[in-house]
């Protein structure tokens, strides 16, 4: 039988696609309660590389024979090996180029949609580590939300866009992921924007973001403008592009709100989260398309593979829009929080440029499932 080498582009359409895939996850335990490839129709089986070193036929009864199976490990090697038992065994398996570090770092550029005059919205999907991006395309110009430290994949798809990357935002100092605004601002040229009061402790020039600020994207009526809207951190700030699309950064998701403990002020920041999710987005249009720069849950992926949904069915349905005892609210987003996410301090060191880990570093702090959020 065969064994077939899969990249992390082929796995994401099958999320994308609501498609069946059998998956033979060879890490450890503990690794795969914490986090793994979520698809709506994937089904798993978790057995450990070291348990399958005298062959793979006493679990063959617990695979179908009737499914596309997907060996994967950590990066690569051991699925290799456990796909070849399976096909000596005569069973077709494909297993994961890279492995889970491959998947964790792998975007699917989705368009959202179109704009005034010609423009387009796109969403970058992250869909191994739960992020979010944004590109703004206008007349040739393009600007950035929230990218990550996979810089070549915006360039890239700017450049085949044949758009020149001409702004780059990121709506807070983030603490799950290493951003790629300043990478891409000194690889294009860009103008990299951060909120001044999450930059107190930046060591690096920055043009700073400040509250109703209106920023053009190809000389069209397209408007980034800029809300101030504390909770998650201090200076977290969000956008509404085109008078359609609310940008809400790591303040309001779909299914869940922003957690804001990760510079250690839960307490200080609690009462500035509840202001922004229950007076400065009320506020708002109802009509306008919550864009969030996370997701926690493959349930909160649209049919399309976007992550997006109106802001009055959010006031509607999520949860914590609708805890109208404010110290009840204290107590959820104080009291319950999920782990934190995996070597954030450093993270947030990296983003504040105070220290410049090495791509490997980088990769091992990444790892693991998105955490900022509270549901």
């Amino acid at each position: 039988m065969t064994v077939t080498k899969w990249t992390a582009d082929i796995i994401a359409k099958k999320v994308i696609n609501n498609e069946n895939l059998f998956i033979l996850d060879v890490r450890n335990t503990d690794a795969f309660a914490d986090w793994k490839i979520e698809g709506h129709k994937f089904k798993y089986l978790n057995i450990p590389y070291f348990e399958l070193l005298d062959g793979v036929e006493e679990i063959l009864p617990q695979i179908p024979a009737d499914k596309d199976i997907l060996v994967v490990c950590a990066k690569e090697g051991s699925s290799i090996m456990v796909a070849e038992m399976l096909s000596d065994a005569g069973r077709d398996a494909a297993y994961l180029q890279g492995g889970m570090k491959a998947w964790s770092e792998y975007l699917e550029p989705i368009k959202v949609g179109d704009l005034q005059d010609g423009g387009e919205l796109y969403q970058f999907v992250r869909l191994g580590k739960g992020c979010l991006s944004y590109m703004v395309i206008s007349n040739g110009e393009a600007a950035i939300i929230d990218a990550t430290r996979m810089a070549d994949v915006f360039i890239n798809f700017a450049a085949s866009k044949k758009a020149k990357i001409t702004h780059i935002f990121d709506t807070h100092l983030h603490a799950d992921h290493i951003s790629g605004g300043r990478q891409i601002a000194a690889q294009t040229g860009a103008t990299y924007y951060l909120p001044p009061k999450d930059a107190v402790e930046v060591v690096f020039d920055y043009t700073p973001l400040v509250d109703d600020e209106k920023v053009e994207i190809g000389h069209t009526t397209i408007a980034i403008q800029a809300i101030y809207s504390p909770g998650h951190t201090i200076g977290s700030t969000s956008f509404i592009v085109d008078n359609k699309f609310l940008l809400t950064g790591d303040i309001l998701f779909i299914d869940s709100i922003g957690r804001p403990d990760l510079a250690g002020l839960a307490e200080d920041w609690v009462g500035d989260l509840r202001e922004t999710l229950y007076t400065r987005y009320r506020e708002l249009s109802d009509d306008l398309i919550v864009l969030p720069a996370h997701f926690m849950i493959i349930d909160e992926l649209n049919v399309d593979g976007t992550v997006a949904k109106r802001l009055g069915d959010l006031f509607l349905e999520n949860h914590g829009l609708n805890i109208e005892d404010e110290n009840k609210f204290r107590s959820i987003v104080t009291d319950n929080l999920p782990p934190q996410p995996n070597a954030y301090q450093e993270i947030r060191q990296v983003n504040m440029g105070k220290i410049t880990p090495t791509s490997e570093e980088q990769t091992e702090m990444e790892i693991g499932p998105n955490r900022c959020a509270v549901r």
